[in-house]
């Protein structure tokens, strides 16, 4: 059960309410997390829109799930882990294996996704000041200085959400509950 309010179109701040409304019919739904970031309108905008803004980025969409579950994943955030697991495995069609492991922590069986999560982990563990290998290795990959910013902005949505989510106590939607997720099988860097 949430520690902090979850609202709906009705009982949100007026500012709100445009937004979860929006977000309802987007997702035919309306997330605990969208429910309990309402309380504070400024939250879900920031959410909404940096999200907006992560989209159009130069990672793909898997790549843009791979830094959003393994960010999840470092962050004990199970309700993230099981959103974006269904995003990545609905959306972007990710093969199984390929999203346990996102979610495990272990190695990927795709290079590309293998290199962001590396990178992640990364960024996440050094807050930042990744080692000049751990940049090289991820150029080495096949991405651009761009491309790297692009973690850290995806990083700074995951925190966001991840770390609400953590304040709130979410319980997962049910229209997610069949990617839900109890915590890493290996330890994280």
């Amino acid at each position: 059960m949430s520690r902090l309010p979850l609202v709906d179109a009705n009982s949100a701040p007026a500012a709100s309410k445009p937004l979860v409304e929006q977000v309802q019919r987007n997702n035919g739904f309306l997330p605990n997390l969208v429910a309990t970031l309402a309380n504070a309108p400024a939250a879900l905008e920031a959410y909404l829109t940096v999200g907006e803004i992560n989209s159009r980025s130069g990672l793909t969409l898997a790549e843009r799930e791979a830094v959003q579950i393994t960010a999840a994943g470092i962050h004990g955030c199970g309700f993230c882990v099981a959103g974006h697991s269904k995003i990545a495995t609905l959306k972007a069609q990710l093969d199984a294996p390929v999203v346990t492991a996102l979610r495990d922590g272990t190695a990927v069986p795709d290079a590309r996704l293998e290199a962001v999560a590396v990178f992640t982990r990364a960024v996440i563990a050094h807050r930042g000041a990744v080692p000049d290998d751990a940049l090289a290795a991820f150029r080495a990959a096949g991405f651009s200085d761009a491309n790297a910013l692009e973690v850290v902005l995806g990083v700074s949505l995951a925190t966001l959400c991840n770390f609400a989510n953590n304040l709130a106590g979410n319980d997962l939607n049910p229209e997610l509950a069949s990617f839900a997720w109890h915590g890493l099988a290996a330890a994280q860097a």
